[in-house]
């Protein structure tokens, strides 16, 4: 199989196509490096099967002709991160819906398999936990740019599934529910290499809001195993499915664990929402996924616990 991943260069898509290339599959990585890095990267080159390619999904030439050389294309490519998405609403708004269109256009016209990378954020502000793929969504107001993220990747699964009922594209749309690991960087608001990189560096752990919200941490292995059997599933072609884990934790919890594991004797402090962000920032109390779907379609198991991942991600930042 050749794979083409946009946003390749990214946290999870460096690492799905290490995964790639281990089983012997050939890998081509479009990526700009807005918000990936060519570190993740750098440790592929000169593998067999492997190129890169630095530019934008908006390169429609190019995009065209990795199309064409590629059986599946994993359209990772997006403006990713809560700090990001309120700081440059229009920026994320036009690269997640206008990248993920010309993806499926392009992909249209010899009819490639696309997985679509979308987010557990789609849910809202939904107290319906755990989140089934065919719960509604609840999105908060338009003045307040936090839901502009939900809202524009909501439209790409719209879009996508459109191509699939009216011109039969393949596609798979998997909605991630924070995932994390090794070579996830802190800089666009991603709260476990923010809190490890405080903890080593003797620095407070802020922790937005109460720090009584709940959330369910995977592990980008486990992430990536279920893209490789959700590939070659046909029952997952025209399906929205959650990928994650079901192991809660408070984020208060979250930052006293990594401290305790890293040794760190940093205090924890909270920080009001609209400090962190924007006057009248809203968050998800709690974001839990309901497995059962992608369960029954690929027997899936997450493999990592929470104090693994923590073990692994506070290592890597020791190393680097």
């Amino acid at each position: 199989m050749r794979a083409l991943i946009t946003g390749g260069a990214g946290f999870i898509g460096s690492h799905l196509s290490e995964a790639l290339l281990d089983q012997g599959h050939e890998t081509l990585i479009l990526d700009n490096l807005s918000t990936g890095s060519f570190d993740n990267i750098a440790h592929l080159k000169g593998r067999p099967g492997f190129e890169y390619f630095i530019d934008s999904v908006e390169n429609e030439p190019l995009l065209a002709e990795l199309i064409d050389r590629s059986d599946v294309v994993f359209h990772f490519a997006a403006a990713v991160g809560v700090k990001l998405i309120v700081e440059q609403p229009v920026h994320t708004i036009e690269t997640n819906v206008h990248g993920t269109e010309v993806v499926l256009k392009h992909a249209n016209k010899k009819k490639k398999l696309v997985v679509i990378a979308s987010t557990s954020e789609v849910y809202g502000k939904s107290e319906d936990v755990p989140f089934r793929e065919d719960s509604d969504l609840v999105m908060g107001p338009t003045p307040k740019h936090r839901w502009a993220y939900a809202c524009s990747k909501a439209i790409d699964e719209f879009l996508a599934l459109a191509y699939w009922k009216e011109r039969k594209l393949p596609v798979i749309i998997v909605r991630f529910f924070n995932t994390v690991g090794p070579r996830q960087t802190g800089q666009y608001g991603m709260v476990i290499p923010n809190f490890v990189r405080q903890a080593l560096a003797g620095e407070p752990l802020t922790v937005f809001g109460d720090g009584t919200q709940q959330q369910a941490f995977t592990h980008v292995a486990d992430v990536v195993n279920a893209l490789l059997k959700l590939v070659v599933e046909p029952a997952a072609i025209g399906q929205v499915i959650n990928v994650g884990n079901t192991e809660e934790v408070t984020i208060s919890r979250l930052a006293e664990r990594i401290r305790e594991l890293s040794g760190s004797s940093s205090p924890i402090k909270l920080i009001p929402y609209d400090e962190a962000y924007e006057s009248g920032f809203e968050d998800m109390p709690r974001r839990v996924p309901d497995l059962t779907k992608i369960e029954k379609m690929i027997d899936y198991k997450t493999v990592h616990d929470l104090d693994e991942i923590l073990t692994q991600v506070i290592d890597y930042f020791r190393k680097k």
